[in-house]
């Protein structure tokens, strides 16, 4: 069994029944002073949950046969277990000759007790390349991906739309655009399929980037699908973000990227990757919760106090920065946030990106299910929504549904719609969560205490 590679931030003494009482009484309050419904039962059960004298952070779900992150476990529901294993076999890199994986849910498709309306489904998965070199390292990854990308180019409900593999190694222009060097590099599927494409150097010289090219510096490594369920009348967005590492023959393992990533947002969903798992994540540093912890805060100060603000990310930060250090009492007031009928909006907003990667694949993709899916958007933004917004979003909306069944040429109209519509959508998010979030003390007080210690 792997040893927890971290200290604990968390104070997780024993509260008395009076202290526990207490913190709920004060979340019922703020929650009622805002109109956000809270189930005191549960909450009292999620905080006794996380308050857990169990010592470790690395848990297994022997049921589910799943595992990850103690406090991540408690936050995931495995009912729609089947349902991301068969979006993995699409999306993960499996296992060959020096290569072994890890294949994980991430984000909010990790954290679905909470966050009930994931827009995307995001995968996680530790790649582990045992080879002389790391040149044949490199090599073997490039490989494993580009196979994987062929493999899965197109299928009856799905459709490979991006890869991220390897890192410019000079300045280029491509369509128009300057890349710099070390900027990752962007593959269409008929790049892909090509196996190459071409750029200028800024002399204006012809360059031609092969698929050879990314073993120089592999960088940031990933793939992303657009996969239609026809089942549930939705079109989702699938993408599988890779974590390299290198095994030299001496034992010494090297993240390709310079970084090994921490997993506090990861549900592993194969238990047989245990023993890989375990071997990566005991090279991670003894200070990575408080690094990790300290990037979200980062980001927090990012989409709080710049322009334009994203409040429905600020809270997903605060949300997992709250039940890692735990401050219980803020966390379980987030968590009810994402319960709420208007939090789907983000949920919308997520979707919009989605629809228009569908568009753009419409004569590949079942167009009865985006209808669908439009209808869904609508009726989330009818039931939540009124005023202008409304209006303006429902009809742009409407005019895209329109587009998917032939009634109406978009052409270049459907980026104005799609732009109208996120923007709209994305006033609407931010005037829910900045609102509740800086309507709690404790929240706002460490809101604004990030922001003072980025000026200090």
């Amino acid at each position: 069994m792997m040893q927890n590679p971290e200290p604990k931030i968390a104070d997780e003494r024993a509260d008395t029944p009076a202290e526990a009482e207490a913190e709920v009484q004060t979340i019922m309050a703020a929650a009622t002073r805002l109109g956000v419904e809270v189930d005191e039962a549960e909450t009292t059960q999620w905080i006794t949950a996380m308050k857990s004298s169990e010592t470790g952070a690395f848990r297994v779900d022997q049921e589910a046969g799943v595992y990850g992150h103690r406090v991540t476990l408690l936050d995931f529901d495995p009912k729609d277990l089947a349902r991301y294993r068969r979006l993995a076999a699409i999306v993960e890199l499996p296992d060959r000759p020096g290569l072994q994986t890890a294949i994980a849910l991430s984000g909010s498709a990790a954290q679905s007790r909470v966050q009930l309306y994931p827009g995307d489904a995001d995968f996680f998965e530790r790649v582990h390349i045992q080879a002389p070199t790391r040149q044949e390292a490199c090599h073997i990854l490039g490989q494993a991906m580009r196979e994987k990308a062929l493999a899965f180019l197109k299928g009856p409900n799905y459709e490979l739309t991006e890869v991220h593999w390897g890192s410019y190694l000079s300045d280029v222009v491509r369509e128009g655009r300057r890349y710099q060097i070390g900027a990752a590099i962007s593959w269409s599927p008929a790049d892909v399929a090509a196996g190459q494409f071409e750029v200028l150097t800024v002399d204006g010289r012809r360059l031609t980037i092969d698929w050879a090219y990314g073993e120089h510096d592999p960088g940031w490594c990933k793939l992303d699908w657009i996969v239609t369920e026809p089942e549930e009348n939705r079109v989702v967005a699938v993408s599988n973000m890779l974590d390299v590492t290198w095994e030299a023959p001496d034992g010494h393992i090297v993240p390709l990227d310079g970084f090994i990533d921490p997993y506090y947002q990861e549900v592993y969903l194969d238990a047989e990757s245990i023993p890989l798992f375990s071997k990566l994540v005991d090279q991670l540093s003894p200070r990575c919760l408080q690094e990790y912890v300290s990037q979200l805060e980062g980001e927090v100060r990012k989409y709080t106090h710049h322009r334009p603000p994203n409040y429905g990310k600020a809270a997903r930060r605060l949300y997992n920065i709250f039940r890692l250090t735990g401050r219980w009492k803020e966390a379980a007031f987030i968590r009810e946030l994402f319960d709420e009928p208007a939090a789907r909006l983000y949920q919308v907003w997520a979707l919009l990106d989605t629809l228009d990667e569908a568009m753009k694949l419409q004569a590949n993709l079942d167009p009865q299910v985006l209808v669908h899916q439009v209808d869904d958007l609508i009726r989330t933004v009818v039931r939540i929504t009124e005023g202008p917004l409304e209006e303006r979003i429902v009809t742009a909306l409407l005019r895209l549904r329109d587009g998917i069944t032939g009634w109406e040429e978009l052409g270049d109209a459907r980026f104005g719609l799609l732009a109208v519509s996120q923007g709209d959508v994305a006033e609407l998010v931010n005037e829910f969560f900045r609102g509740r979030l800086m309507a709690m003390p404790e929240v706002a007080a460490y809101v604004e205490q990030l922001a003072a210690e980025a000026e200090g």
